[in-house]
Parts: C-alpha cells; structure tokens; sequence
C-alpha cells in the first residue's frame, strides 16, 4: 500500500512543530525528516523531539533523509546517524551513492562505494533498518541501469533505492526506470519540475505520476509517496499538492468513477 508523506526540507525555514502541523492540515500521512536541517546528525534530543511530536499528531516517521554521501570523505559517523535515525524510529535511512555521476566514476570510485554501501547496510541492519539510495543525478543512481548494477553489486538486503522521475526524461522511459527498480524500492519523492528544474503544481504532471503510482502499487510491501519541493515554496500551494496526490492514491483504492 502506498502512503503520503512530505520531505522535510521542503519547508527548511521551518521548525519540525509548523511541519507537523502542515503535514496534519494537509491529511498527508508521515514525514520524511532531513538530517541537513531538522534533525542534526547525532541530535538525538532533536530526533527524539521530533518522534515525539509526529507520533502525538498521528503520523508516522517515513524515513530518515541523512545526506550522507556514501564513499566521500568527511561524512562523519554512520554510527551516529545510525543512533539518531534510531531515536527517530525511521525504518530507513537515506543517503547518496557518492557524489561522481556513472559517466565520471571510475572502477576504484565505485568499488569503493560498494565496499562502503555494504559496510553501512550492514550497521543498519543491525539496527533493523535498511539504508536507501537517492536516486538522483550527479551520483551512481542518476540511471536505472548503474542503479541497479550498484545494487547487484553490495548484494545486501539492507541495501535499497528511492525512486523519482529524472528531469527532463520522457515518461516512456521514467516508466522503464521505476520497473526496472521496483525490486529494491522503499519510497518514492514526489514533485512536477517542468521545464528544467522549474516547479510547478502536482495537477500539471497529472499524466505522468497515476502512471508511476499504479507502478508502485503493484509490490506487496508498503511505501510512501513524499512530496519533496513545492511552486514558490509555499504552504499554500503545499495543500494544493497533497489534495492531487491523495485524491491519485483514492483513485488505485477504488477505481470506480
């Protein structure tokens, strides 16, 4: 079954308290919270905070969106995000696959990545957790295929992806993406960028995203479906977007007119 959620550095300006209380108002179901901004890594008084109040508002905790740049020097102690994602009680945390997109790596980087992706899915593991990756440009994710062979390659079962359409690629082929994914998939990130990088209202991609919903739709596990960025960062325009993306998950509920 596929959940509703929202990033939390989508409103980064933003204490955890107005986000729950956005998140409630929108009648989304769980958060995603960001290690970037609000929930530090290794605040666990932040993390426990913020557990706190998202259960107290009936919601749940998504994930834990860490930032953490598999392979890169200077990313600090897992460990430690290990122990905040737990006092969140995030069942996954997110991270990247470095910071070389497919082309520019070469056979050590990514060797490395996979040694260091093993090694981390294994911690979490420990902490029953799985690890997941960003799927996203500028890293070893930015393409269904170096994806799925980084995956193929830790060979771990902590070891997961997030899903989200690449920009610019035509829906034919986000399509292609997603499937070939699904094994690995946890949750996927929600927006409508069109053209470029230029956001927009979710009801603008409302030829695209039911497609990518009744996808994901299709595994037996649960998942969210978390909206990551908003037109003009706004509130308002937040509502708007939750209203088009539950009213999607209405429609693979019950498909009647």
């Amino acid at each position: 079954m596929i959940h509703s959620g929202l990033v939390s550095i989508t409103f980064r300006k933003l204490t955890p308290l107005e986000i729950v209380a956005l998140v409630k108002q929108a009648g989304l179901e769980g958060i995603e919270w960001g290690g970037d901004v609000h929930v530090p890594h290794g605040d666990r008084a932040a993390a426990r905070d913020a557990a706190h109040m998202t259960r107290d508002a009936g919601l749940q905790v998504a994930a834990y969106g860490s930032y953490y740049r598999v392979g890169e020097p200077d990313q600090g102690d897992f460990e430690s995000i290990i122990e905040t994602a737990a006092d969140l009680g995030a069942p996954t945390i997110r991270v990247w696959a470095g910071k070389r997109s497919s082309v520019d790596a070469d056979a050590p980087h990514r060797e490395h990545v996979i040694r260091e992706s093993r090694r981390i899915a294994q911690l979490a593991q420990a902490a029953h957790m799985t690890v997941s990756y960003e799927y996203h440009g500028g890293t070893l994710t930015d393409t269904s295929s170096s994806a799925i062979a980084l995956l193929q390659a830790v060979d771990h079962p902590a070891m997961c992806s997030y899903w989200q359409p690449p920009v610019d690629m035509p829906a034919s082929l986000c399509l292609s993406g997603l499937n070939d994914i699904l094994p690995w998939l946890t949750h996927i990130h929600v927006f409508c960028w069109r053209p470029n990088t230029e956001r927009r209202l979710l009801a603008q991609c409302a030829g695209e995203w039911p497609q990518y919903l009744s996808i994901v739709d299709c595994m037996e596990r649960d998942s969210y479906a978390m909206i990551e960025f908003v037109k003009d960062d706004s509130p308002d325009n937040l509502a708007l977007d939750a209203n088009e993306l539950l009213t999607w998950l209405r429609r693979l509920r019950d498909p009647r007119p």
